[in-house]
């Protein structure tokens, strides 16, 4: 039994071959809401601080090949501004002094490749980032109680497709918001009455908000097991949540860690390290909780899931 049989007892798998928990839930106080909440937190207790460790560990790693992917691809598409645009963007969501620690290692790395070592660089990156894709998957696996059924290269190569299309959008993106900017500049310098249009204008600025929010529902809906994907489960508060919880840790964790000295007194040259990595560590458990949410919302009063044969 155990901490593991714990949250395989909680997943909608398990629970579905228990109606009778289902009746038992509604019945305590606050109902649904109490059932989805204790069933996400208990995944989060059990799984979560081991995935978001290994989330941690390889966004550091692959943060770096990603954008090595990104500056291949607007090469062949000749997008290559695109490219300085989508790093100011992202490091617009981290800390400041995590975005200082890896503005300048980014840059250089973008700077120090091209031609054909670009080209080598970014099939090593697929391959690297697809790591970091398959852990998430595992994760909602885990939150959805399923198993993986289809081979190690089947997802290895959607993982792949994911992150090139993952690199495209997030060009178009940072490319739009770069126009919303100019059309924010043209109203405020042009137009007479520009005063009156400041609080519509003003929601410009929830643009990276608004970006990352898309870009972890269209994580959830593609990552999450075939057959909770293909039926009306929910994918966005997963998404919502994860996002609004980035935000939040972006704005906090400056003023936590300085109001406990900063890690500088313990880990000397190494505290913005130990700062980036426990933000991504923050980061993971949000995510990791974001699935689960998703998975307790998967079995609702009356479960969306039928009783098929699982898939994945």
């Amino acid at each position: 039994m155990g901490a593991k049989a714990c949250v395989e007892n909680q997943s909608p798998e398990a629970r579905r071959r228990r109606p009778f928990e289902r009746h038992i839930d509604q019945m305590r106080p606050g109902g649904r809401i109490y059932t989805v909440v204790k069933r996400a937190v208990i995944g989060v207790y059990t799984d979560g601080f081991i995935h978001a460790g290994n989330i941690a560990y390889l966004a550091l790693l692959t943060m770096f090949p990603f954008f090595i992917v990104m500056a291949a691809l607007a090469q062949l598409f000749g997008r290559q501004p695109d490219v300085q645009h989508a790093v100011s963007g992202f490091l617009l969501t981290l800390p400041d002094s995590v975005a200082d620690l890896v503005a300048k290692p980014i840059h250089d790395v973008l700077a120090g490749r091209s031609g054909s070592l670009l080209w080598l660089g970014a099939l090593v990156g697929l391959w690297t980032t697809g790591s970091f894709v398959e852990t998430i998957r595992d994760i909602l696996h885990r939150a959805y109680g399923t198993t993986p059924s289809r081979s190690f290269w089947h997802y290895r190569l959607g993982s792949i497709a994911i992150i090139v299309g993952s690199v495209v959008l997030a060009m178009a993106a940072f490319s739009a918001q770069l126009a919303l900017t100019a059309v924010e500049q043209f109203i405020w310098r042009i137009l007479p009455f520009s005063k009156a249009l400041q609080p519509l204008i003003g929601i410009s600025h929830l643009a990276p908000l608004l970006m990352l929010i898309g870009a972890l529902y269209a994580m959830f809906a593609t990552l999450t097991p075939l057959k909770y994907r293909i039926m009306p489960c929910p994918k966005w508060p997963g998404a919502l949540f994860t996002a609004c919880w980035w935000m939040l840790v972006t704005t906090a964790l400056p003023v936590a860690v300085g109001a406990f000295g900063g890690y500088g007194l313990t880990y000397g040259s190494l505290a913005g390290v130990i700062v980036t990595l426990f933000f991504f560590w923050l980061i993971g458990l949000g995510l990791v909780f974001g699935a689960h949410l998703n998975a307790a919302l998967a079995e609702g009063p009356e479960p969306s899931v039928k009783d098929a044969a699982a898939q994945t």
